[in-house]
């Protein structure tokens, strides 16, 4: 009986010390982790980034770092965390090499939202898609497209190619090419284009609209017309300026060439 109290005596002698060590680094431990996810939470919040973006990133530093406390104290302890790296790492390794997509489409989502290369409301063009932006989500980014159908496309993609944002500036130039007959006036045909956009209620003056010679094309003179206005009537001016420019045109007596068909009837 008396070894055996000599033992339990040796142990508590050896592990004694670990043990409050191991509980000092533990209190002390947390304590720093939530100082640091707070912290991180932060400034997260001062940078605008997604509220959801916010809570996943501060969990994600909270886990990561407690693991790290959890490996450091049993350390402290004396037992072997050689096995515990290893079924960690391959355990994260099963989990990347499962969820390689996900994660590609995770990692998009916090470039999108740290970097803002949009944000919701704005008229974007990417991955051959175009449409006012409704939803940014972690591993989506969802569009509502001209016609009023929704557009989702996988972060990952879309933070790895072109975007366009037609919305940053606040004002887009409407391209649009209008052809005249080789015989009509050049002068003219500015004049009366010209007439057209300063007429416009939303043709911006400045910058100023514009007409130009822009290619002698087989059939036709074609003119660039160049009128500027604000992004959200982009569309209205886009349209009216082509009817209006087809009206004027017409009532100038200038001609818009198109194809002429001609019926040779034979007879026997």
């Amino acid at each position: 009986m008396g070894e055996y109290i000599e033992k339990l005596e040796n142990l508590l002698v050896e592990y004694t010390p670990k043990i409050l060590v191991a509980l000092a680094i533990l209190v002390i431990g947390l304590f720093a982790i939530n100082i640091v996810v707070k912290t991180t939470k932060n400034i997260l919040k001062k940078r605008n980034v997604d509220v959801t973006l916010q809570k996943f990133l501060g969990d994600l530093i909270s886990w990561a770092l407690k693991l790290l406390l959890f490996i450091t104290v049993i350390a402290k302890l004396g037992i072997e965390t050689a096995s515990f790296a290893a079924i960690i790492a391959a355990a994260g390794l099963a989990v990347g090499l499962a969820l390689q997509g996900s994660l590609g489409n995770f990692a998009g989502g916090v470039l999108i939202m740290i970097f803002k290369p949009f944000k919701i409301g704005d008229v974007i063009e990417a991955q051959g898609e175009i449409g006012a932006v409704k939803e940014i989500e972690i591993f989506t980014t969802k569009l509502t497209g001209l016609s009023n159908k929704e557009i989702i496309i996988p972060n990952g993609t879309l933070s790895n190619g072109n975007i366009v944002n037609y919305s940053t500036e606040g004002t887009r130039r409407v391209d649009l090419v209008i052809g005249v007959s080789y015989d009509a006036d050049i002068k003219e045909t500015k004049k009366v284009l010209t007439d057209v956009l300063t007429s416009h209620a939303k043709v911006l003056k400045d910058p100023a609209p514009s007409v130009t010679v822009l290619e002698l094309a087989d059939s036709s003179v074609n003119f660039a017309v160049r009128p500027w206005c604000k992004t959200a009537d982009y569309w209205t001016v886009y349209f009216d300026v082509t009817e209006a420019a087809k009206l004027a045109l017409d009532k100038a007596g200038i001609e818009i060439p198109y194809p002429h068909r001609v019926n040779i009837n034979k007879s026997e």
